[in-house]
């Protein structure tokens, strides 16, 4: 599949369909160069739970994530106890698995441990966005040997649910590398941001 036409006359990456949420995403934040230290763990937390999931079943409960989960506060979730891990449990609002609110609590603390989340990511790609050139989704790779490095170090420091597949997904989202496609309207937009 390459780009496509919307009824708005926008060509965009094919995988946002039509859904206007799914749209506004593709177009204001996938693949905007991010560096934010917590918004870049808040990205990584909700890449981990939308393990088995779309991301479109993220996207529509990631309000109700940022309300259950403190704004994605590494210091305060780092804190939480068995307790408000049992009260999340409960939340309807968000992706209920055990496994996956524990590793939030986990990685919150891996993410304490290191000084500068930020900057140790982005050093992986020199601190610029990879540039890709791709015209067809079944080019895009869903995952790739530097997703493989990343993820092993992030799970040697401490962090969970972070496979090389999840962190692939968080490169393009948080714009460490750029993979819309080359006839989406966002390819140029996105490659000018991200320039020195």
């Amino acid at each position: 599949m390459t780009a496509v036409t919307h009824e708005d006359g926008v060509c965009r990456c094919g995988w946002c369909g039509t859904d206007p949420l799914y749209m506004a995403y593709h177009d204001t934040e996938w693949g905007v160069p991010e560096r934010d230290a917590r918004a870049l763990y808040e990205k990584l937390i909700l890449d981990g739970f939308q393990a088995g999931l779309s991301w479109i079943t993220i996207l529509r409960k990631r309000d109700n994530f940022r309300r259950a989960f403190d704004d994605f506060d590494p210091e305060k979730i780092a804190r939480y106890t068995p307790k408000k891990v049992e009260r999340l449990m409960q939340d309807a609002g968000i992706v209920r698995n055990r496994a996956k609110i524990e590793a939030a609590v986990t990685s919150a603390q891996a993410y304490l441990a290191l000084p500068d989340f930020s900057g140790h990511l982005w050093g992986f790609v020199d601190g610029q966005p990879i540039q890709n050139r791709h015209a067809h989704l079944h080019e895009v790779p869903a995952a790739t040997p530097l997703a493989e490095k990343i993820a092993k170090d992030l799970k040697g420091r401490g962090f969970r649910f972070c496979g090389p597949t999840i962190v692939y997904a968080f490169m393009q989202a948080v714009g460490m590398v750029n993979d819309h496609l080359v006839t989406c309207h966002r390819h140029g937009a996105v490659r000018e941001i991200a320039r020195p």
